[in-house]
Protein backbone atom coordinates (compact mmCIF):
# COMPACT_ATOMS: atom_id res chain seq x y z
CA UNK A 1 0.00 0.00 0.00
CA UNK A 2 1.51 3.37 -0.97
CA UNK A 3 2.25 5.74 1.89
CA UNK A 4 -0.15 8.32 0.47
CA UNK A 5 -2.98 5.76 0.64
CA UNK A 6 -2.21 4.94 4.27
CA UNK A 7 -2.23 8.64 5.11
CA UNK A 8 -5.51 9.03 3.21
CA UNK A 9 -7.11 6.27 5.28
CA UNK A 10 -6.12 8.12 8.45
CA UNK A 11 -7.72 11.29 7.09
CA UNK A 12 -10.86 9.42 6.02
CA UNK A 13 -11.33 7.78 9.44
CA UNK A 14 -10.69 11.06 11.28
CA UNK A 15 -13.21 12.93 9.12
CA UNK A 16 -15.86 10.22 9.58
CA UNK A 17 -15.22 10.17 13.33
CA UNK A 18 -16.24 13.85 13.51
CA UNK A 19 -19.79 12.81 12.59
CA UNK A 20 -20.04 9.64 14.67
CA UNK A 21 -23.12 9.97 16.84
CA UNK A 22 -25.36 11.54 14.23
CA UNK A 23 -25.26 9.15 11.25
CA UNK A 24 -27.47 6.36 12.69
CA UNK A 25 -29.00 4.24 11.35
CA UNK A 26 -26.26 4.70 8.73
CA UNK A 27 -22.60 3.99 9.48
CA UNK A 28 -19.95 6.68 9.85
CA UNK A 29 -17.95 6.59 6.60
CA UNK A 30 -15.04 8.64 5.25
CA UNK A 31 -13.70 9.15 1.74
CA UNK A 32 -10.54 10.84 0.43
CA UNK A 33 -9.86 11.57 -3.25
CA UNK A 34 -6.28 11.71 -4.53
CA UNK A 35 -4.71 12.74 -7.82
CA UNK A 36 -2.20 10.60 -9.75
CA UNK A 37 0.69 11.93 -7.63
CA UNK A 38 -1.09 11.06 -4.36
CA UNK A 39 -2.00 14.64 -3.50
CA UNK A 40 -5.19 14.99 -1.48
CA UNK A 41 -7.95 16.68 -3.47
CA UNK A 42 -10.94 16.28 -1.14
CA UNK A 43 -11.69 14.87 2.32
CA UNK A 44 -15.36 14.05 2.96
CA UNK A 45 -17.61 12.00 5.22
CA UNK A 46 -21.24 11.01 5.58
CA UNK A 47 -22.78 13.64 7.86
CA UNK A 48 -26.27 12.36 8.65
CA UNK A 49 -28.88 9.85 7.47
CA UNK A 50 -30.65 11.24 4.41
CA UNK A 51 -27.68 13.35 3.42
CA UNK A 52 -25.09 12.45 0.78
CA UNK A 53 -22.88 9.44 1.38
CA UNK A 54 -19.17 10.11 1.76
CA UNK A 55 -18.18 9.17 -1.80
CA UNK A 56 -20.89 11.21 -3.50
CA UNK A 57 -20.21 14.20 -1.26
CA UNK A 58 -16.49 13.94 -2.05
CA UNK A 59 -17.20 13.89 -5.80
CA UNK A 60 -19.53 16.87 -5.55
CA UNK A 61 -16.98 18.80 -3.52
CA UNK A 62 -14.30 17.96 -6.08
CA UNK A 63 -16.52 19.34 -8.86
CA UNK A 64 -17.23 22.48 -6.85
CA UNK A 65 -13.47 22.97 -6.40
CA UNK A 66 -12.77 22.32 -10.08
CA UNK A 67 -10.54 19.30 -9.41
CA UNK A 68 -12.84 16.43 -10.42
CA UNK A 69 -10.90 15.73 -13.62
CA UNK A 70 -7.77 15.13 -11.54
CA UNK A 71 -9.33 12.30 -9.51
CA UNK A 72 -7.22 9.17 -9.82
CA UNK A 73 -7.64 7.29 -6.51
CA UNK A 74 -10.51 7.05 -4.07
CA UNK A 75 -9.86 5.85 -0.52
CA UNK A 76 -13.01 4.78 1.37
CA UNK A 77 -13.41 3.28 4.83
CA UNK A 78 -16.39 1.15 3.70
CA UNK A 79 -17.23 -0.59 0.43
CA UNK A 80 -19.18 1.87 -1.77
CA UNK A 81 -22.88 1.12 -1.94
CA UNK A 82 -24.29 -0.21 -5.20
CA UNK A 83 -27.99 0.29 -4.49
CA UNK A 84 -30.44 3.18 -4.46
CA UNK A 85 -31.72 4.11 -1.01
CA UNK A 86 -32.33 7.66 0.14
CA UNK A 87 -29.46 8.59 -2.17
CA UNK A 88 -28.21 7.13 -5.48
CA UNK A 89 -25.42 4.50 -5.56
CA UNK A 90 -21.95 5.69 -4.60
CA UNK A 91 -20.49 3.44 -7.30
CA UNK A 92 -22.19 5.61 -9.91
CA UNK A 93 -20.80 8.75 -8.31
CA UNK A 94 -17.26 7.37 -8.49
CA UNK A 95 -17.69 6.12 -12.05
CA UNK A 96 -18.78 9.60 -13.14
CA UNK A 97 -15.16 10.67 -12.54
CA UNK A 98 -11.88 9.53 -14.13
CA UNK A 99 -11.06 7.45 -11.02
CA UNK A 100 -8.59 4.65 -11.82
CA UNK A 101 -8.38 2.83 -8.51
CA UNK A 102 -10.36 2.51 -5.30
CA UNK A 103 -8.96 1.41 -1.96
CA UNK A 104 -11.55 -0.08 0.43
CA UNK A 105 -11.21 -0.49 4.18
CA UNK A 106 -14.12 -2.82 5.06
CA UNK A 107 -16.67 -4.85 3.12
CA UNK A 108 -20.32 -3.83 3.52
CA UNK A 109 -21.73 -5.97 6.38
CA UNK A 110 -25.38 -5.03 5.70
CA UNK A 111 -27.28 -8.23 4.75
CA UNK A 112 -30.42 -6.26 3.91
CA UNK A 113 -29.10 -4.55 0.77
CA UNK A 114 -27.61 -5.72 -2.49
CA UNK A 115 -23.85 -5.43 -2.09
CA UNK A 116 -21.37 -5.84 -4.86
CA UNK A 117 -20.03 -2.30 -4.94
CA UNK A 118 -16.45 -3.49 -5.33
CA UNK A 119 -17.36 -6.04 -8.02
CA UNK A 120 -19.35 -3.43 -9.93
CA UNK A 121 -16.43 -1.01 -9.92
CA UNK A 122 -14.10 -3.75 -11.14
CA UNK A 123 -16.53 -4.72 -13.89
CA UNK A 124 -16.40 -1.12 -15.07
CA UNK A 125 -12.62 -0.98 -15.33
CA UNK A 126 -11.65 0.36 -11.91
CA UNK A 127 -8.81 -1.35 -10.03
CA UNK A 128 -10.12 -2.25 -6.56
CA UNK A 129 -7.75 -2.85 -3.63
CA UNK A 130 -8.77 -4.18 -0.20
CA UNK A 131 -6.90 -3.14 2.92
CA UNK A 132 -6.91 -6.65 4.34
CA UNK A 133 -4.93 -7.78 1.29
CA UNK A 134 -2.26 -5.11 1.75
CA UNK A 135 0.80 -6.43 3.66
CA UNK A 136 1.26 -3.04 5.37
CA UNK A 137 -2.42 -2.25 5.87
CA UNK A 138 -3.01 -3.70 9.36
CA UNK A 139 -3.03 -0.39 11.25
CA UNK A 140 -5.35 1.31 8.75
CA UNK A 141 -7.56 -1.77 8.68
CA UNK A 142 -7.89 -1.71 12.47
CA UNK A 143 -9.01 1.93 12.40
CA UNK A 144 -11.56 1.26 9.66
CA UNK A 145 -12.94 -1.75 11.54
CA UNK A 146 -13.15 0.26 14.78
CA UNK A 147 -15.08 2.99 12.98
CA UNK A 148 -17.48 0.47 11.46
CA UNK A 149 -17.83 -1.77 14.55
CA UNK A 150 -21.13 -0.37 15.92
CA UNK A 151 -22.83 -0.56 12.51
CA UNK A 152 -21.40 -4.00 11.72
CA UNK A 153 -22.50 -5.35 15.11
CA UNK A 154 -25.99 -3.97 14.54
CA UNK A 155 -26.16 -5.59 11.11
CA UNK A 156 -24.89 -8.99 12.28
CA UNK A 157 -26.34 -9.24 15.81
CA UNK A 158 -29.42 -7.06 15.47
CA UNK A 159 -28.64 -4.77 18.40
CA UNK A 160 -26.41 -1.75 19.03
CA UNK A 161 -22.86 -1.96 20.31
CA UNK A 162 -23.00 -1.45 24.10
CA UNK A 163 -20.23 0.38 25.97
CA UNK A 164 -20.37 0.56 29.76
CA UNK A 165 -18.70 3.53 31.44
CA UNK A 166 -17.95 3.10 35.12
CA UNK A 167 -16.01 5.37 37.48
CA UNK A 168 -14.84 4.35 40.95
CA UNK A 169 -12.89 6.31 43.54
CA UNK A 170 -9.84 5.19 45.52
CA UNK A 171 -12.10 3.31 47.96
CA UNK A 172 -13.84 1.44 45.12
CA UNK A 173 -17.06 3.40 45.49
CA UNK A 174 -19.12 4.85 42.65
CA UNK A 175 -20.73 7.45 44.94
CA UNK A 176 -19.39 11.05 44.65
CA UNK A 177 -18.76 13.14 47.76
CA UNK A 178 -21.70 15.02 49.23
CA UNK A 179 -22.51 18.08 47.16
CA UNK A 180 -20.75 16.74 44.05
CA UNK A 181 -21.96 14.83 41.01
CA UNK A 182 -18.55 13.42 40.14
CA UNK A 183 -15.09 12.77 41.56
CA UNK A 184 -13.19 12.26 38.32
CA UNK A 185 -10.60 14.64 36.89
CA UNK A 186 -11.37 17.18 34.12
CA UNK A 187 -9.54 14.94 31.63
CA UNK A 188 -11.80 12.01 32.53
CA UNK A 189 -14.90 14.20 32.27
CA UNK A 190 -13.77 15.25 28.80
CA UNK A 191 -13.40 11.58 27.83
CA UNK A 192 -16.82 10.66 29.25
CA UNK A 193 -18.59 13.51 27.45
CA UNK A 194 -16.76 12.81 24.20
CA UNK A 195 -18.10 9.26 24.51
CA UNK A 196 -21.62 10.59 25.03
CA UNK A 197 -21.19 12.65 21.88
CA UNK A 198 -20.35 9.74 19.58
CA UNK A 199 -22.98 7.36 20.95
CA UNK A 200 -26.63 7.26 19.93
CA UNK A 201 -28.16 6.81 23.34
CA UNK A 202 -27.81 6.03 27.02
CA UNK A 203 -28.99 3.21 29.27
CA UNK A 204 -29.49 4.03 32.93
CA UNK A 205 -31.51 2.86 35.92
CA UNK A 206 -34.27 4.34 38.03
CA UNK A 207 -31.92 4.39 41.03
CA UNK A 208 -29.47 6.65 39.19
CA UNK A 209 -32.33 8.89 38.09
CA UNK A 210 -33.71 9.29 41.59
CA UNK A 211 -30.27 9.85 43.13
CA UNK A 212 -28.84 12.32 40.59
CA UNK A 213 -31.67 13.59 38.33
CA UNK A 214 -29.10 13.44 35.49
CA UNK A 215 -29.59 15.51 32.36
CA UNK A 216 -27.21 13.33 30.31
CA UNK A 217 -26.25 16.37 28.25
CA UNK A 218 -22.97 16.57 26.34
CA UNK A 219 -20.67 19.10 27.97
CA UNK A 220 -16.90 19.71 27.90
CA UNK A 221 -16.96 18.98 24.14
CA UNK A 222 -19.20 20.44 21.39
CA UNK A 223 -22.24 18.28 20.67
CA UNK A 224 -23.94 17.62 17.34
CA UNK A 225 -26.54 20.31 16.71
CA UNK A 226 -30.17 19.28 17.30
CA UNK A 227 -29.24 15.63 17.82
CA UNK A 228 -31.92 13.53 19.53
CA UNK A 229 -30.74 10.39 21.25
CA UNK A 230 -32.36 7.37 22.85
CA UNK A 231 -32.59 7.14 26.64
CA UNK A 232 -33.50 3.74 28.05
CA UNK A 233 -34.41 3.65 31.74
CA UNK A 234 -34.28 0.21 33.30
CA UNK A 235 -37.14 0.02 35.78
CA UNK A 236 -40.72 1.21 36.03
CA UNK A 237 -41.91 4.60 34.82
CA UNK A 238 -43.58 5.40 38.14
CA UNK A 239 -40.18 5.17 39.85
CA UNK A 240 -38.84 8.34 38.22
CA UNK A 241 -39.92 11.91 39.00
CA UNK A 242 -42.41 13.36 36.52
CA UNK A 243 -40.58 16.69 36.28
CA UNK A 244 -37.30 14.94 35.39
CA UNK A 245 -39.03 12.87 32.72
CA UNK A 246 -40.58 15.96 31.16
CA UNK A 247 -37.18 17.65 30.98
CA UNK A 248 -35.28 14.78 29.36
CA UNK A 249 -38.05 14.15 26.82
CA UNK A 250 -37.10 17.48 25.24
CA UNK A 251 -33.77 15.94 24.15
CA UNK A 252 -34.29 12.17 24.24
CA UNK A 253 -36.67 9.52 22.98
CA UNK A 254 -37.31 7.92 26.37
CA UNK A 255 -38.07 4.20 26.70
CA UNK A 256 -38.60 2.14 29.85
CA UNK A 257 -37.32 -1.41 30.26
CA UNK A 258 -38.78 -3.17 33.34
CA UNK A 259 -36.66 -6.31 32.75
CA UNK A 260 -32.95 -6.09 31.90
CA UNK A 261 -33.23 -9.34 29.92
CA UNK A 262 -35.50 -7.49 27.48
CA UNK A 263 -32.88 -4.80 26.86
CA UNK A 264 -31.46 -6.24 23.59
CA UNK A 265 -34.94 -6.50 22.04
CA UNK A 266 -35.85 -2.98 23.14
CA UNK A 267 -32.60 -1.53 21.80
CA UNK A 268 -33.14 -3.39 18.53
CA UNK A 269 -36.38 -1.44 18.08
CA UNK A 270 -34.43 1.83 17.98
CA UNK A 271 -32.17 3.16 15.19
CA UNK A 272 -29.20 3.35 17.56
CA UNK A 273 -25.85 1.87 16.52
CA UNK A 274 -23.89 2.55 19.71
CA UNK A 275 -25.27 2.77 23.24
CA UNK A 276 -23.52 3.95 26.39
CA UNK A 277 -24.45 2.62 29.84
CA UNK A 278 -24.26 5.07 32.75
CA UNK A 279 -25.77 3.43 35.81
CA UNK A 280 -25.27 2.28 39.37
CA UNK A 281 -23.76 -0.98 40.67
CA UNK A 282 -26.98 -3.03 40.68
CA UNK A 283 -27.78 -2.44 37.02
CA UNK A 284 -24.13 -2.79 35.99
CA UNK A 285 -23.97 -6.15 37.75
CA UNK A 286 -27.10 -7.35 35.93
CA UNK A 287 -25.77 -6.16 32.57
CA UNK A 288 -22.46 -7.90 33.17
CA UNK A 289 -24.01 -11.16 34.35
CA UNK A 290 -26.27 -11.34 31.30
CA UNK A 291 -23.44 -10.46 28.93
CA UNK A 292 -25.21 -7.36 27.62
CA UNK A 293 -22.04 -5.39 26.93
CA UNK A 294 -19.33 -5.23 24.29
CA UNK A 295 -16.69 -3.11 25.97
CA UNK A 296 -16.37 -1.82 29.51
CA UNK A 297 -14.53 1.43 30.23
CA UNK A 298 -13.38 1.70 33.83
CA UNK A 299 -12.06 4.95 35.32
CA UNK A 300 -10.33 4.22 38.61
CA UNK A 301 -9.07 7.02 40.84
CA UNK A 302 -6.06 6.37 43.02
CA UNK A 303 -5.32 7.75 46.49
CA UNK A 304 -3.48 10.72 44.95
CA UNK A 305 -6.55 11.72 42.90
CA UNK A 306 -5.17 10.51 39.57
CA UNK A 307 -7.47 8.64 37.22
CA UNK A 308 -6.50 5.42 35.42
CA UNK A 309 -8.36 4.12 32.37
CA UNK A 310 -8.85 0.46 31.52
CA UNK A 311 -11.01 -1.23 28.90
CA UNK A 312 -12.34 -4.77 28.98
CA UNK A 313 -13.57 -5.96 25.60
CA UNK A 314 -15.39 -9.05 24.39
CA UNK A 315 -14.16 -8.57 20.81
CA UNK A 316 -10.92 -8.14 18.91
CA UNK A 317 -11.75 -4.52 18.06
CA UNK A 318 -13.36 -1.60 19.86
CA UNK A 319 -14.60 1.79 18.63
CA UNK A 320 -13.08 3.19 21.82
CA UNK A 321 -9.69 2.72 20.16
CA UNK A 322 -10.42 5.80 18.03
CA UNK A 323 -10.30 8.08 21.08
CA UNK A 324 -6.90 9.66 21.81
CA UNK A 325 -7.32 8.45 25.41
CA UNK A 326 -7.02 4.86 24.16
CA UNK A 327 -3.25 5.21 24.38
CA UNK A 328 -3.63 5.61 28.15
CA UNK A 329 -5.97 2.62 28.55
CA UNK A 330 -4.95 -0.75 29.90
CA UNK A 331 -6.64 -3.28 27.63
CA UNK A 332 -7.87 -6.63 28.92
CA UNK A 333 -9.90 -9.32 27.18
CA UNK A 334 -13.32 -9.71 28.83
CA UNK A 335 -12.04 -9.43 32.39
CA UNK A 336 -14.51 -8.96 35.24
CA UNK A 337 -15.01 -5.23 35.87
CA UNK A 338 -15.03 -3.58 39.28
CA UNK A 339 -18.58 -3.86 40.66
Amino acid sequence: MPACVGAAFDLAVSEAWRFAGQTAPNPAVGCVLLDAQGTVLVIAAHHKAGMLHAERLAVEQARALGVAERIHTAVVTLEPCNHTGRTPPCTQALLSTPVQQVWIGCADPNPHVQGGGAAYLQANGVAVHWLDHAPNGAASMARCRALLAPFAWRMVQGRPWITVKQAVNAQGSMVPPAGSTTFTTPASLHFAHALRRVTDGIVTGTGTVRADLPGFTVRHVPDHAERRRVLVVCGARHNVPAHWLAQVKARFDVLFCPDVAALPTLLASTPALWIMVEAGPALLRAIHEQGLWDDWLSIRQDAQGQDHFSVSTRHDISPLSLFPEWARCTQEQACFPVL
